[in-house]
C-alpha cells in the first residue's frame, strides 16, 4: 500500500498486481532492484510450498507465448542473492517493496 495524506491523516492506497509489475519494470529498467513475495504453486505437483520473499531482485526477459505455456501469467525475475533466474505466478503474487498487494 502507498501512503496517501488526506488532512492530517495519513491512509494508504492499495496497490494492484498490476501496478507493482509496471514499477519493477521500471525499476529493472534503470538496473534497480527491489524485493517481493509470492505464493509459491506448481503446476506438475499441483501443490504450493508457500510463501517465498525475495529480498533483492531484478526482472528479465520474459518468455515468449511460443515458448511456454502460461507465459502471459508467469513472471520472469533473477534473484540478486543468488544469481538464479526463476519465474512465478503474476496472480500469487502478495507484496512489493513491503507494499500488501491486491488484484
Amino acid at each position: 500500500m502507498l501512503p496517501q495524506l488526506i488532512g492530517q491523516q495519513i491512509t494508504y492506497k492499495p496497490m494492484t498486481v498490476f501496478e507493482a509489475i509496471a514499477e519493477m519494470r521500471r525499476i529493472s529498467k534503470v538496473n534497480g532492484e527491489f524485493s517481493f513475495s509470492f505464493m509459491t504453486y506448481s503446476t506438475d505437483k499441483r501443490k504450493s510450498n508457500g510463501p517465498r520473499f525475495i529480498s533483492r531482485a531484478r526482472l528479465s526477459k520474459q518468455s515468449r507465448e511460443d515458448q511456454r505455456e502460461m507465459s502471459d501469467n508467469m513472471l520472469n525475475y533473477v534473484d540478486l542473492d543468488t544469481g538464479r533466474y526463476r519465474t512465478c505466478y503474476q496472480p500469487l503474487l502478495m507484496t512489493f517493496n513491503g507494499n500488501t498487494l491486491i488484484l
